[in-house]
């Protein structure tokens, strides 16, 4: 085996894995890696032979259901979607550092029925090689439910699933990264579907001004917003300001502040860090 392949030799070798597979299940989301994947799985395999799964919680912000509806069906694979239940587990709801753990367990507690249902063989994530370096507990929960990773197996880090989406004319090449709703919610405030919906509006708007990249981080009463440094004058202009201002005030949030350090991502987790050096 070439012990430095290409960015063409991985994606063979990733295609030789599916077809080794033969029908698969995709766990998917919409973004950048679960959709490359969806798409080498229905070339490689037919989409005949290929389930995309989402799973449908208030967790998932509107527009990206749609956007992942409107994917799958472009690639003509079935689509499945399913409510996990995660907001049925009080670990889930109590918000702690691994949240993410109890989220995808409970999406993939759902997959075996839904392998039997469609005669399929395996199910696969969008995890790539950039991920195993950052905290993420969700993996956890892939290794105990046998959920494979064919952008691992492939050796992809996330700017090569860029480069090969982008040649297989995938809208997703270059899409911000869009975690989950809950990602927004500091560690160890309760998750609500309410809290949810503020911030989901919050975010619209953002995106509505023209803030392709930008996040809104929920700490109780306060919305905290992170947009690239080089938007952050853009987004300072006094009536820029005033409108969200307006408008975050109306979606509950009593003050609206602006992160000067500008958009990160996972800046949820410095958190962690800070109290591990306390």
């Amino acid at each position: 085996m070439d012990s430095n392949p290409t960015i063409a030799g991985k994606l063979e070798q990733m295609r030789a894995h599916m077809r080794r597979l033969g029908r698969v299940a995709v766990a998917f989301s919409g973004g950048v890696d679960s959709t490359f994947v969806l798409r080498v799985a229905a070339d490689t395999l037919g989409p005949e032979n290929v389930v995309a799964v989402t799973g449908t919680s208030d967790s998932l912000a509107s527009r990206e259901l749609a956007e992942a509806k409107g994917l799958a069906a472009s690639m003509g694979v079935w689509h499945v979607l399913i409510d996990p239940r995660e907001f049925d587990d009080p670990n889930y709801l109590a918000n702690p550092t691994n949240r993410c753990y109890y989220c995808k367990t409970a999406l993939y507690d759902k997959m075996p029925a839904i392998l039997r249902e469609h005669d399929l063989n395996a199910v696969l994530n969008g995890t790539n090689v950039d991920d195993l370096g950052d905290y993420r507990p969700g993996l956890s929960a892939a290794n105990e439910h046998g959920v494979l990773a064919p952008c691992v197996d492939a050796a992809l880090t996330k700017a090569e699933i860029r480069e090969l989406s982008a040649g297989m004319g995938l809208p997703t090449h270059d899409k911000p990264a869009a975690p989950c709703l809950s990602s927004r919610v500091q560690y160890g405030e309760t998750i609500t579907p309410e809290k949810l919906r503020m911030i989901e509006r919050a975010e619209n708007l953002l995106h509505d001004l023209g803030f392709r990249e930008c996040r809104v981080r929920h700490h109780d009463t306060l919305a905290r917003i992170e947009v690239p440094p080089s938007e952050i004058e853009r987004i300072a202009d006094p009536l820029t300001r005033a409108t969200i201002d307006a408008a975050f005030r109306e979606y509950g949030y009593a003050y609206v502040t602006l992160d000067l350090r500008g958009f990160r991502t996972g800046s949820m987790n410095e958190v962690i860090a800070f109290g591990k050096r306390q």
